[in-house]
């Protein structure tokens, strides 16, 4: 298996395999840069198709890292771990504390928390290896209401500058994965009058946001194609592809997902169709912003810094705008003069 030559290489600082035959622990921890502070990001519990495709998705997740805590004005670099397998059946304490082990390895250099499949509860068990957690219960806790508060916030910005309103009452849209972060993303998003068409693969998840919020249930594969002014990916990454493109009859993209566009041309491709894609790792930066008060948890200054994520578009948007170029790569010219920048101090 190649790792250099790989797209998602990105001079990647370390990447280090974790295996624990005892405990059938089989995980990758990429740290992506240290230029900021300690590499930080969430350790994601996924059964991949292939070593390669969780490879790859450590080393996407850990760039996205980097980016977006230089974007949200954080003292922390850009890191992520994966493990290898079913977070329904193969959870074990023995399993997260050999991954804690691993982390403790690195003394510092990285910084687990919770992400897709992991609970606090499991980060509890990291625990009892190592200090270098964040996301503990009784500290800042799930960060998925904080993130899907920063979502909403994006989410006013970007349909405040593609479509003019200040309000979000009335807007009509498609929210595509209903975890943790998107069924409290819905909650925001009909307590302000919206208006919610949503899918997901759990049916349960589907009922329990159709009961509360009045959502309108659609199928996974027609998602895409829906008439309404906002798609909004709170699923897993790459949705926005060749096949999809195509389809999406939104004006605007702001959702919770990681590197929702395949391949960085896909940015051009919804700029040529007039969609405003809203970069997900400055919406979504809201998790990372909560752990990062965790020494001495405020939850009211973590908000107020969560806020900053529509200012932080709206320039974003306005820079775009201005030199005619994609969000994306503004969002990513700006995250790496952040970064450079701090290389020379």
């Amino acid at each position: 298996m190649a790792v250099f030559n790989l797209r998602a290489y990105d001079d990647h600082e370390q990447v280090v395999f974790c295996s624990d035959s005892e405990s059938g622990l089989k995980a990758i921890i990429a740290i992506h840069s240290t230029a900021l502070g300690p590499a930080t990001g969430g350790c994601r519990m996924w059964e991949y198709n292939s070593d390669e495709g969780a490879l790859i998705d450590a080393l996407r997740l850990s760039r996205g890292m980097t980016y977006k805590n230089a974007m949200a004005g954080l003292n922390m670099g850009g890191g992520k771990s994966v493990i290898i397998g079913n977070p329904r059946t193969m959870k074990s304490e023995e399993l997260f504390r050999a991954f804690g082990r691993f982390v403790d390895n690195l003394k510092g250099r990285y910084v687990t928390a919770e992400d897709v499949g992991i609970t606090p509860a499991d980060m509890a068990m990291v625990h009892k290896e190592t200090n270098h957690v964040l996301g503990l219960e009784g500290k800042s806790g799930d960060p998925s209401p904080v993130t899907a508060y920063g979502v909403y916030m994006g989410m006013k910005a970007a349909v405040k500058h593609r479509l003019g309103r200040e309000s979000l009452d009335g807007v009509k849209i498609a929210v595509q994965g209903l975890g943790h972060v998107g069924q409290y993303l819905c909650e925001h998003l009909s307590n302000e009058g919206a208006k919610l068409l949503v899918t997901d693969i759990n049916k349960e998840s589907i009922d329990t946001v159709v009961s509360k919020c009045g959502a309108i249930a659609i199928d996974k594969d027609e998602i895409y194609e829906q008439d309404v002014d906002v798609y909004a990916p709170c699923a897993l990454g790459a949705t926005l592809n060749d096949v999809t493109i195509p389809k999406i009859r939104a004006k605007v993209i702001a959702g919770a997902a990681n590197n929702q566009l395949a391949e960085d041309r896909h940015g051009d491709e919804l700029k040529k169709r007039g969609i405003l894609y809203t970069p997900d790792y400055i919406l979504n930066a809201g998790g990372i912003i909560n752990v990062s008060f965790e020494e001495k948890y405020d939850r009211d200054a973590a908000l107020r810094k969560v806020d900053e994520i529509y200012n932080t578009l709206e320039e974003v948007f306005a820079t775009a705008e201005k030199q005619d170029k994609t969000t994306n790569v503004v969002a990513d010219e700006l995250a790496r003069k952040r970064v450079a920048e701090a290389k020379k101090q």
